[in-house]
């Protein structure tokens, strides 16, 4: 499934069908999930249908699915560029956006 052409919907239907075959696979109930993450069994269920949940929720779930090393690959760490080094003539990392770039997408609902 490709990411980038889809709707904030199907994302989290795909993201919760992921995470029920994973809790699947590892031949573990929704109740038995919950109970180990420390959330309800509908809440569990309802990541899994994709009924937006919370990261909280999804950090819990990986946890016990033992897939948080997954999150290093959702989301790397920035780096900072030799290119942007050099522009900026500094080494701190930015700690606000000016607003004048990247602002496709902003506040989009693509669901």
């Amino acid at each position: 499934m490709s990411f980038t052409e889809s709707t904030d919907r199907e994302i989290l239907a795909e993201l919760g069908r992921r995470l029920r075959e994973f809790r699947l696979g590892m031949d573990l109930t929704a109740d038995l999930l919950a109970e180990r993450a420390g959330l309800s069994v509908t809440t569990v269920l309802n990541a899994e249908r994709g009924r937006n949940p919370t990261l909280e929720t999804v950090v819990k779930i990986l946890r016990i699915l033992g897939r948080l090393d997954n999150l290093e690959a959702f989301l790397p760490a920035p780096g900072i560029s030799p290119m942007d080094l050099l522009r900026r003539g500094t080494t701190k990392r930015r700690r606000r956006a000016s607003g004048s770039h990247g602002t496709r997408g902003a506040g989009q609902d693509n669901g």
